[in-house]
C-alpha cells in the first residue's frame, strides 16, 4: 500500500478533496444562512468545481453534496422536482469540465449565465408537471414560467456573483503565488 510520501498524486487529491470540501461548505452556508431566494452559490460552485478539481467524481459531488446536506436541514420536497433540480446543478459541474481548456472568463460568465437558464427552464418545466400548482397544458405552463420570471433575476445575479467571486478569486491567488515565487528567484 502506497502512502502519500510515496504516491505522487497525493498532493493534488488532498488539494481536490480540500477544495471540494470549502466548496460544499459555502454552499451549505449559504443555502442555511438568511438569503435572497435563488441567489445562490450551487451552481457557481459546480462550474468551479468542474473546471478546476481534478476528479470528475469530486467535482460533481460538489452540488449534490451540498444540496442533500441543506436538504437534510431544511427538508425535502417532491422527490421528482428535487431530481431535476439536483441534475440542473450537477450540469454546471460538467459544463467546467468540458471547458476546462478554455479561457476561464467566457466559461465563468457564459458558463453562469447558460446554467441559470437551464436551470430557470427545467426546473420550472418540473414544477409545472409535478406539483400540482398549474393545469397540465399549455395555459398552466405559460403560468408556471410567468410566475417564476421574478426569481430569473436572482438566479442570474447570484450565478453571475458567485461565478465571479470563485473564479475571480482563484486568478488573484495564482497571480499571488505567480508574484511570491518571482519575487524569490534571484
Amino acid at each position: 500500500m502506497m502512502n502519500a510520501r510515496h504516491n505522487p498524486n497525493a498532493p493534488a487529491l488532498l488539494h481536490d478533496v480540500l477544495l471540494a470540501l470549502c466548496l460544499i461548505g459555502l454552499c451549505v452556508a449559504a443555502r442555511l444562512l438568511p438569503h435572497v431566494s435563488n441567489f445562490s452559490p450551487v451552481a457557481a460552485a459546480a462550474l468551479f468545481a468542474g473546471a478546476m478539481i481534478g476528479r470528475r467524481s469530486l467535482a460533481l459531488l460538489v452540488p449534490v453534496a451540498a444540496l442533500l446536506i441543506g436538504d437534510l436541514a431544511l427538508g425535502f420536497y417532491d422527490w421528482r422536482v428535487m431530481a431535476v433540480v439536483y441534475a440542473a446543478l450537477a450540469l454546471p459541474a460538467l459544463i467546467g469540465m468540458l471547458a476546462r481548456s478554455h479561457r476561464v472568463w467566457p466559461v465563468a460568465i457564459g458558463g453562469a449565465l447558460a446554467t441559470s437558464l437551464i436551470f430557470f427552464v427545467t426546473t420550472n418545466l418540473a414544477v409545472w408537471a409535478f406539483s400540482g400548482m398549474y393545469s397540465l397544458d399549455g395555459a398552466g405552463l405559460l403560468q408556471c414560467y410567468t410566475a417564476a420570471l421574478p426569481f430569473l433575476k436572482y438566479t442570474v445575479a447570484g450565478d453571475l456573483f458567485w461565478s465571479v467571486a470563485l473564479f475571480g478569486g482563484a486568478s488573484l491567488l495564482r497571480a499571488r503565488s505567480r508574484l511570491a515565487t518571482a519575487a524569490l528567484q534571484p
